[in-house]
């Protein structure tokens, strides 16, 4: 473990209860440019890395793209903390290694089927179980290793993280509750993440997930290689879907406290890995940047829909996407299907039958999903891989039928 000095902090830090999530603030935008600072006077001026950092704290970036990537692309962030990150123990293989996470896709790991797939939600496990014990992969392609790809995950959980950290170095993940609200502590600030909002942790960034409710339940979308953007509008103009002012970022937030033991878990090709260090992670008293941790509330969106006649194609609800270099094509796209209005003329109001170059998995937070009348519940989960033919089920068909000709 590497030897630092540890600067001397004149408190204790914010109250680390349970009740600072109640009165969370955060700061508004997407892909801004943040600056945040739990004491005031710890940010420095007019530099990044001076000589001596206010309150005698530790100059730390993370970076992630490369330093070379366009300035409209680049995301970094300075963290300004207690003790760097760098002092802790050397990685090790996790003992009780977790055969549930995948991120090189292989024959080895993996099969390959075109049959239309679902599953049921999965019950909450009875022994206790945190967030990162109750990940699993559902499916996936390509390879963290080769920064191109993506995972699908799952979990299920009953018990907060105590005294760990989980880093995903593989690539952002994008949480998604089903059931039980989730407090996340990053090294940017805290999150509360309700059912009905999202959470984005990109690369690289430690974060631990308390469960106020009990047991949770979600998804968890993974890319490698690239992170979230907003989609561009095209013809609707400069308005519309997911507002830029609604994704919102943690206001700096720390704790300086001894921590003996404390863990930090890291996912590095699918592996899982710990090392043990003194102090927490989160003890960040100050940070300026544009990658950080951010949220979005679902309910926000402004959903665009047919007006007349046919449908719009599915494209139109996305809220997020994961841009590869071919200009039109997602690696992922997060895509809702929120309350809307469906008004049209001599039409088939469910989603119509088709097959897709892109593989499609849906899951349901709440209610019912218009194509499937029974089987597809909230916590439950669906595949169509590229070209299977899928759409709605023989029920809904023929009670659009029934009521179109009343």
């Amino acid at each position: 473990m590497d030897d630092h000095q540890q600067p001397v902090i004149k408190t204790n830090g914010p109250d680390s209860s349970s009740s600072s999530f109640s009165d969370l603030q955060y700061q508004s935008g997407f892909h801004n440019h943040f600056s945040s600072e739990a004491l005031r006077g710890a940010l420095p001026h007019g530099q990044s890395s001076p000589l001596l950092c206010p309150y005698g704290l530790y100059a730390e970036q993370i970076s992630g793209t490369s330093f070379t990537s366009p300035r409209k692309l680049n995301h970094r962030t300075w963290l300004y903390r207690v003790k760097p990150s760098v002092t802790h123990e050397p990685f090790k293989p996790l003992e009780s290694s977790h055969r549930k996470l995948v991120s090189e896709f292989t024959d080895s790991n993996s099969s390959t089927t075109p049959t239309q797939l679902r599953w049921k939600p999965v019950d909450i496990p009875e022994t206790p179980t945190d967030f990162v014990e109750g990940l699993y992969t559902v499916c996936g392609a390509g390879s963290s290793f080769l920064r191109h790809g993506f995972a699908i995950h799952m979990y299920t959980a009953n018990k907060s993280m105590d005294n760990c950290a989980f880093c995903n170095a593989d690539g952002d993940f994008l949480i998604v509750p089903q059931t039980g609200r989730l407090w996340i502590t990053t090294e940017c600030g805290k999150l509360q993440i309700s059912p009905g909002e999202i959470a984005v942790l990109p690369q690289g960034f430690r974060f631990a997930v308390d469960l106020p409710d009990g047991p949770s339940r979600g998804y968890v979308a993974e890319v490698f290689g690239t992170h979230f953007q907003l989609p561009d509008l095209g013809p609707i103009g400069a308005n519309g879907l997911a507002a830029p002012r609604d994704f919102v970022v943690p206001t700096a937030w720390f704790e300086d406290s001894y921590r003996p033991d404390y863990v930090i878990i890291q996912k590095f090709g699918g592996e899982l890995f710990t090392a043990k260090q003194e102090f927490s992670p989160f003890n960040v008293v100050a940070w300026h940047g544009n990658y950080a941790p951010y949220k979005y509330d679902l309910t926000t969106f402004c959903p665009f829909n047919t007006v007349l006649f046919d449908h719009g194609d599915p494209s139109i609800n996305t809220v997020l996407t994961a841009p590869t270099d071919k200009p039109g094509v997602a690696l992922l796209d997060f895509v809702i299907f929120p309350p809307r209005w469906l008004v049209a003329e001599h039409t088939f109001r469910p989603p119509y039958y088709h097959r897709n170059c892109m593989s499609e998995f849906m899951g349901l937070i709440y209610g019912g999903y218009e194509a499937k009348a029974d089987g597809f519940l909230p916590g439950g989960a669906s595949l169509h891989s590229c070209m299977t033919p899928h759409g709605p089920d023989t029920k809904t068909y023929e009670v659009c039928l029934f009521y179109a000709t009343q």
